[in-house]
């Protein structure tokens, strides 16, 4: 007869499940993050602020230009634009050269929006950074960015513009 080990970790051992933990961290962040903006007044999402700090810093980009710096694809992208232009933040037109790439811009009201939205993103990664040594947050800023190389994300970080 064989007996299992049904001995529970301490909280203090080691977890090795990364992708778990990876997985978990984000989504607590992200559900944070969205609580955080919505507290604040701020009416877009994470994913919608990303799309508008890109615009902030290059203004008409097309929709291909998008999804290859978000690394999402064209229909999680389009749900987003189309949401940000009927709230107003944002407007597409078609390119001059070739009118089936929609170029998107940011509107005024899109660029107090995005304002808005900068100041909570800041203060969550201050939190995330609270009680962390400067030498143990480069060494999760390096872990953080090895995984865009490793695993083909878009590594310049572009939309992080919040802070």
């Amino acid at each position: 007869m064989k007996i299992r080990n049904t001995k529970e970790e301490s909280p203090t051992s080691k977890d090795d499940r990364l992708i778990f933990l990876v997985s978990t961290a984000q989504q607590k962040l992200r559900t944070y993050l969205k609580n955080a903006m919505s507290e604040a007044g701020v009416t877009i999402t994470p994913a919608q602020s990303g799309i508008l700090f890109l615009l902030k810093r290059k203004n008409g980009q097309t929709m291909s230009e998008l999804t290859q710096v978000l690394s999402i694809d064209n229909s999680t992208l389009t749900g987003l634009v189309d949401r940000l232009e009927r709230a107003g933040f944002v407007k597409r037109n078609a390119g001059m050269a070739d009118r089936r790439a929609s170029h998107v811009f940011i509107t005024d009201r899109g660029s107090d929006e995005i304002e808005r939205a900068r100041s909570v993103i800041r203060r969550v990664n201050e939190k995330i950074k609270t009680g962390f040594t400067e030498s143990e947050i480069e060494a999760f800023r390096k872990i953080l960015q090895s995984f865009f190389v490793r695993f083909g994300a878009h590594p310049s970080g572009e939309a992080s513009d919040g802070g």
